[in-house]
């Protein structure tokens, strides 16, 4: 298995699929040491993969989002979710929010503030660009197992959705198949009663000679 993938599928002989050993991947950007050292040991409880970086360009560099291919050695990994602290120097976390989801490769990953502030304002501003949530610091472990079921609900949501959708997919590709055998079938037996039709018809020779004979009896 990849490092980062979200979990391991499973599709049995019934076609149903399964989800076993779920385990996300999730990029923490915080520029405060011991806010990103928190957040770090609550994802870790939580059974998941983390990644932390100091700063909202850190992150850009790390998703490849800053216009240098070669920026990060780590940007291959699979990212199911990011969590940002709102107040940073530079680009605040509503600004890594607004590029993510600017972004056509990483805008379906589900981003999560956080802040200290209680700011409605601020709170409805996030959650209008696309936040999946605010939590308000200090973060507790309740919020961090409450955001991961989300996501792997979403996740376990997409993974049926794609497995009907290639089921259907390949149900109508058997139609066709089926159909195009039919066709296939239809046609040669048509060709088929051509010929004989054209076998049982007498040729102008045949008919020729019939009348010539016809024509010395009398």
């Amino acid at each position: 298995m990849a490092v980062g993938e979200v979990m391991r599928m499973e599709v049995p002989a019934g076609g149903d699929l399964t989800v076993s050993s779920p385990e996300l991947h999730v990029l923490a950007v915080d520029d405060s040491v011991v806010d990103r050292k928190v957040i770090e040991r609550l994802l870790k409880i939580s059974s998941c993969k983390v990644t932390t970086v100091e700063s909202g360009t850190r992150a850009l560099q790390y998703l490849g989002l800053d216009g240098n291919t070669g920026a990060s050695d780590l940007k291959d990994l699979k990212v199911n979710l990011i969590v940002t602290d709102y107040s940073m120097p530079g680009l605040t976390g509503y600004d890594l929010l607004k590029k993510i989801k600017e972004s056509s490769t990483f805008r379906e990953i589900p981003v999560v503030i956080m802040s200290s502030e209680n700011i409605l304002t601020r709170i409805e501003q996030c959650l209008k660009e696309g936040a999946e949530d605010f939590l308000l610091k200090p973060v507790k472990l309740a919020d961090v197992k409450r955001i991961k079921q989300l996501i792997m609900r979403n996740e376990a949501e997409d993974c049926k959705t794609l497995s009907h959708s290639n089921k259907r997919k390949l149900g109508e590709e058997v139609v066709d198949t089926s159909s195009s055998s039919s066709s296939s079938s239809s046609s040669s037996s048509s060709h088929d009663d051509d010929d004989s039709y054209v076998k049982d018809f007498p040729s102008s020779k045949r008919m020729k000679s019939e009348s010539e004979n016809f024509s010395s009896f009398l």
